[in-house]
């Protein structure tokens, strides 16, 4: 089934060339005008920041700018949607994360756009793990497996905070408790903004949110880190240990974005931005200025994107399953 769907997201890739010759022809031109970086994410986020980053590098390294519009809303639907139906000539392209497309279609009830079937990918763009944390304040426990039992040890139970229904914070949080048996209740905010604040003042239990926008108060001693989601433990907290070397095992999640333009735009545009992209993460002070967001700076081809895409389908409906999330 994986192999299917990854040709499903490859096919519009191949066959450009046959769906739109006119635009194949142009590509040797390609680009001789502005584009259009429409990012389905607010400003400030790690979708927006990260985007922003690659958006120099490809402006300095093909010769246009890449102009960023951000066009949130809808958990990212309303900025994929635009994408999706935009001219497949390669001046209409973004960020897509773990959301959009591995999560969303499992999550709303309809969609205004196909995950499998929309878009051209052209490359993983970044990756980054989540972390559990808990305010330093509030929380005696200093070890995962402590941490653990003091949950399940509260008398009203635990409550953990996520930037909204469907993210990899509130999938993580309520696959955990459901391991874990805690008792847990899920407080969707608008963002790591308000989940911190919350956190500090005692009134949420503890998040495994994304990583990028906890350094600053697990750095101050604020916040206390128990463990990554990450494979292997992440460079920037070489202290903090994985969830398997914390006792938790089969816990790898992490959020990640693919680059990516409308099905069908032509596969020498695909193939120009991908090697641009190569160049980025080769590049190590890129790699450092990506991990100074919390991030780690990605390449694939087009299709290792699509089938990392697919891989991770499954594991994502069954944590969509355990939350009880639904969106219409």
């Amino acid at each position: 089934m994986v192999h299917r769907r990854t040709l499903l997201l490859g096919a519009p890739l191949a066959a450009a060339s046959l769906a739109a010759p006119a635009l194949a022809q142009s590509a040797g031109d390609w680009p001789n005008r502005p584009v259009r970086v429409i990012v389905p994410w607010p400003p400030g986020g790690s979708t927006d920041v990260l985007a922003r980053l690659l958006s120099e590098q490809l402006s300095a390294k093909l010769g246009q700018s890449f102009v960023l519009e951000n066009r949130p809303g809808a958990s990212g639907n309303i900025g994929m949607e635009a994408i999706a139906k935009a001219a497949p000539d390669g001046y209409t392209q973004g960020p897509a994360t773990i959301a959009n497309l591995s999560v969303a279609q499992f999550l709303y009830a309809k969609l205004p756009f196909d995950p499998e079937r929309d878009f051209s990918l052209v490359s993983l763009h970044w990756e980054l793990p989540n972390v559990v944390v808990a305010p330093a304040q509030f929380t005696p426990p200093d070890n995962l497996q402590d941490f653990i039992g003091w949950l399940k040890s509260r008398r009203n139970g635990a409550s953990y905070g996520s930037p909204g229904v469907g993210t990899t914070a509130h999938l993580s949080g309520a696959l955990f408790c459901d391991r874990q048996k805690i008792d847990g209740q899920h407080v969707p905010f608008r963002g790591a903004a308000q989940i911190i604040p919350a956190m500090l003042s005692g009134d949420l239990t503890f998040a495994i949110d994304n990583l990028a926008s906890y350094i600053p108060v697990i750095a101050e001693g604020r916040m206390k880190a128990y463990a990554v989601t990450s494979p292997e433990r992440w460079p920037t907290l070489p202290n903090i240990p994985t969830m398997a070397q914390a006792g938790v095992p089969d816990f790898v999640i992490t959020s990640w974005c693919a680059w990516v333009g409308p099905a069908g735009m032509p596969r020498p545009i695909v193939d120009k931005v991908n090697a641009a992209m190569k160049e980025v993460a080769a590049d190590p002070a890129m790699q450092q200025r990506f991990l100074q967001t919390g991030a780690r700076c990605r390449w694939s081809t087009p299709e290792e994107a699509a089938a990392h895409a697919a891989r991770q389908r499954p594991m994502l409906a069954e944590m969509v399953k355990i939350s009880g999330a639904r969106m219409e």
